[in-house]
């Protein structure tokens, strides 16, 4: 998903040897920072530099995450989820027991919201020119909006167990708001399976942690102030066994006819957002499930968005746009989590 970056206090600048310690044997914090799904990873492992090299860990990653990419990215022409977009037989396919996971909750949580977040919304992120696609940053006009309608929704695609099929030949999926907490969790459980607790996973902006750092305290990190123009800390969490994701509005967007269009999409009406609610954090076990969440609460709004998350038991921090500065709200599950 698009989102906020996070603003790590474990000092992701770092080089990989900078954290190095002078002692291999000793543990610290051993950083791992790579490329991935358009953006970087970078990854806090309590551990030996010799245990994670013995390990190969960080080939590890870098081989699940490409497989997560060769699946599930838009911009790769031969990915799974590219194949399906292109083909126009609405007969069920079999898929990898990867994507079917990440379709199974984005349904899951598309039917949750009520249909705020719609992974077929791609043909609209395509055609308000926030896709792979790169169309002119024009506003579509009344016809070509509606046309563009008719090709999505989720009653249009169907999955039974490894089985996807869509109803609708021209039916596009696009899993860019939930595949990068995906890949976070994938990560995290690679990490786990190798015998670690205490961690912090990085992508994008999208964060799952365990355990704690190598003084012995919990991980913390900060959300960054919704700004265009600078970067500063809003207000500092400390998760604790928990993934994080944050959603905003502020950062990927274009202007035209004098006015400003956000790169979320409402899919109810086929257009970009259009309320004062900038940003949204939400703290869930799964960075997949929090991913998909806050793109869905800012979908809603500020009202509609506050009354989901307490009626469906949500951590979630909402941060809108005033005269004054910045408003914030949130939910009291969320409140054990402030600093």
């Amino acid at each position: 998903m698009n989102t906020l970056k996070l603003v790590l206090l474990t000092a992701l600048a770092l080089t990989l040897s900078a954290c190095f310690p002078s002692n291999p044997s000793d543990k610290t914090e051993v950083l791992l920072q790579g490329r991935t799904m358009g953006t970087t990873y970078n990854i806090k492992v309590v551990a030996t530099v010799e245990q994670l090299k013995a390990l190969k860990l960080q080939d590890k990653i870098d081989a699940s995450l490409k497989q997560i990419n060769q699946e599930m990215s838009t911009y790769i022409p031969s990915s799974e989820i590219s194949q399906f977009n292109q083909q126009a037989s609405t007969q069920a396919v079999e898929i990898s027991p990867g994507f079917s996971r990440v379709l199974a909750e984005s349904i899951r949580l598309g039917e949750l919201t009520g249909g705020k977040l719609d992974v077929t919304v791609g043909p609209l992120v395509n055609l308000w020119g926030f896709g792979p696609e790169q169309r002119p940053e024009k506003v579509p006009s009344a016809e070509v909006l509606a046309a563009t309608k008719e090709k999505i929704g989720l009653a249009n695609l169907v999955l039974a167990g490894n089985q996807l099929s869509k109803k609708v030949p021209e039916l596009y999926v696009d899993l860019s708001t939930i595949a990068k907490g995906y890949g976070v969790d994938v990560i995290a459980e690679l990490i786990e399976a190798n015998g670690f607790t205490n961690y912090l996973v990085e992508i994008g902006g999208e964060l799952r942690l365990s355990g704690f750092k190598s003084t012995g305290e919990l991980w913390v990190v900060a959300i960054e102030k919704p700004l265009t123009t600078e970067r500063s800390v809003q207000q500092f969490i400390v998760p604790k066994d928990n993934a994080m994701a944050t959603s905003g509005d502020y950062r990927n967007y274009f202007e035209a006819d004098g006015r400003r269009f956000s790169h979320i999409i409402d899919p109810a009406t086929g257009k970009p957002i259009n309320h004062n609610l900038v940003s949204v954090t939400v703290i869930h076990p799964s960075s997949m499930t929090a991913d998909g969440l806050s793109t869905a609460l800012m979908v809603m709004g500020i009202e509609q968005g506050m009354q989901f998350a307490i009626d469906n038991d949500i951590a979630a921090l909402f941060i809108a746009k005033t005269e004054n500065g910045f408003d914030e709200q949130f939910t009291v599950k969320f409140k054990q989590f402030l600093k």
